[in-house]
């Protein structure tokens, strides 16, 4: 959360966590895709808020082991995340070379508006597992995910770093940028008339053309290795 919280900063909005508005649910993330259970999760705590809602999924993807932890990232045999789990992944790449062990975080977000519709943000951020575990910064599997062209791992990395070129970075810059085209595409708050315009009336063809203006084409993804 803090890191969202972090990457959301320059939105005029206040970013609430299930906690803060007393809300324990027990969402299972029944998906094979990030998206899919980034959806689950928006879908749920939007009936639970009745607020606009923002929700990720993410995990890493390893070549070498043909796509695994994927969505099963957090709960990855079992095992918590940290050193252990690391560990593990470590063993399972065992003598495997260098240049077979690409792998990718990826990151779906998917904001819900009030009315239930939804808008997927995806980024990506490949690189390669180091032979060792390297870092005490991050979380999770930042410390054996090396970024060759920097030649750090993603733990040694400090955290203005990392949510430059981060998976959930690149995502949450995608939704920074939609909803600031949304805002802009509602106009005025009051006509000629002085009547006020409703904030929840959007032009989404007005949408489309900021977004195409700001970023040369409408996009929800994106990668880039490093």
């Amino acid at each position: 959360m803090r890191e969202l919280r972090a990457l959301l900063a320059e939105l005029p909005l206040a970013l609430l966590s299930p906690t803060e508005l007393g809300l324990n649910l027990a969402v299972e993330e029944t998906g094979s895709t990030f998206v899919e259970n980034a959806r689950i999760k928006a879908q749920a705590y939007l009936q639970a808020a009745r607020l606009p809602t923002i929700a990720e999924d993410s995990g890493l993807e390893i070549d070498a082991l043909n796509g695994e932890p994927g969505v099963l990232s957090a709960r990855y045999h079992g095992l918590p995340d940290g050193p252990i789990k690391n560990a593990h992944v470590l063993d399972l790449l065992s003598g495997v070379a260098a240049g077979r062990r690409r792998c990718r975080y990826v990151c779906a977000i998917v904001y819900v508006d009030v009315s239930g519709e939804e808008h997927v943000f995806a980024g990506e951020c490949r690189g390669r597992i180091a032979p060792a575990a390297a870092g005490a910064g991050g979380f999770g599997f930042d410390p054996i995910v090396l970024l060759p062209r920097l030649h750090r791992t993603m733990a040694q990395l400090s955290e203005e770093e990392k949510n430059r070129i981060s998976h959930r970075g690149r995502a949450a810059r995608k939704l920074v940028r939609y909803l600031k085209a949304t805002d802009r595409a509602r106009g005025p708050r009051s006509g000629a008339a002085g009547r006020s315009r409703s904030p929840n009336i959007l032009d989404p063809e007005r949408v489309e053309e900021i977004l195409e203006k700001e970023l040369g084409q409408v996009s929800v993804s994106g990668s880039e290795a490093f």
